[in-house]
């Protein structure tokens, strides 16, 4: 699926430099940096979400006391 990125000269510089030097297209850093990168803003994006939810009472918590009882943890 084709995708339009407008880069900052800075970094126009550094991923040609990086084709250049290792005989990749920018395309494939794109693609890797992309595909890298989504996991770690996923991470962090529905984290974020949740511990809102958890702040506003509207995600159901359990205590660390209340989930070693249910798992037998403590006996």
């Amino acid at each position: 699926m084709p995708t339009s990125v407008r880069l900052d000269l800075e970094t126009e510089k550094r991923l040609d430099l990086l084709a250049k030097k290792t005989g990749r297209t920018k395309a494939y850093y794109l693609r890797e940096i992309v595909e890298r990168g989504i996991a770690e803003m996923e991470d962090y994006y529905l984290a974020a979400d949740v511990l809102e939810r958890v702040r506003k009472g509207e995600e159901k918590t359990h205590s660390a006391a209340e989930v070693r009882k249910d798992l037998g943890l403590d006996d």
